[in-house]
């Protein structure tokens, strides 16, 4: 793995163990063509991080900040190696549970990504979806700002009382959605 473009592009970043499915590099690059300018200065959150790719690149890309969420203590360590490696400033690594970070997050952002583990059969936690149905997620995110969400091609998208979906695109298993706060 390695983070794309900007300034740490080309650097290979660690991946944790705990990650089983990193976002391809393919996938980033089209997330990221997808927000354009809209990465530039941005205050990002990225939840359910794994090695902080996503976050990575938005910081390498000129966002101003990033925080980023993992409750795996094997993740966090990862993407402080990673932040120290790239030489990226304005990276925050926090160990928490995604959606409780929401709740007690006074801050607001951007940007706010999400990969959890994907959905895969009837029982499982469905992260997107609750995420969506929580009303932190839309309070955390600023008026105009984008929630960008990884799931798997094989779910529906769910739905948003508050935000509205922009786009839709699958990349071979993955499917990213893009919401934008009103």
């Amino acid at each position: 793995m390695r983070i794309i473009a900007g300034k740490a592009g080309r650097i290979a970043i660690k991946v944790p163990r705990a990650v089983a499915r990193p976002t391809t590099d393919y996938v980033r690059q089209a997330i990221f063509s997808m927000l354009g300018d809209t990465v530039f200065d941005a205050r990002v959150l990225d939840l359910f991080c794994g090695s902080g790719a996503i976050g990575l690149e938005a910081l390498s890309r000129g966002a101003s900040s990033c925080v980023f969420v993992d409750e795996h203590r094997n993740s966090t360590s990862t993407v402080q190696e990673n932040l120290e490696k790239a030489r990226l400033e304005g990276g925050r690594v926090v160990k928490s549970d995604s959606l409780q970070f929401l709740k007690r997050d006074p801050a607001t952002y951007d940007l706010i990504f999400a990969d959890p583990p994907y959905w895969k059969h009837y029982g499982d936690t469905d992260h997107v979806k609750n995420l969506l149905a929580l009303p932190a997620l839309p309070e955390r995110l600023e008026k105009g700002g984008h929630f960008v969400a990884e799931i798997s091609t094989a779910q529906s998208t769910p739905e948003s009382p508050v935000l509205q979906l922009l786009d839709r695109r699958e990349y071979g298993s993955s499917t990213i959605l893009v919401f934008k706060h009103p």
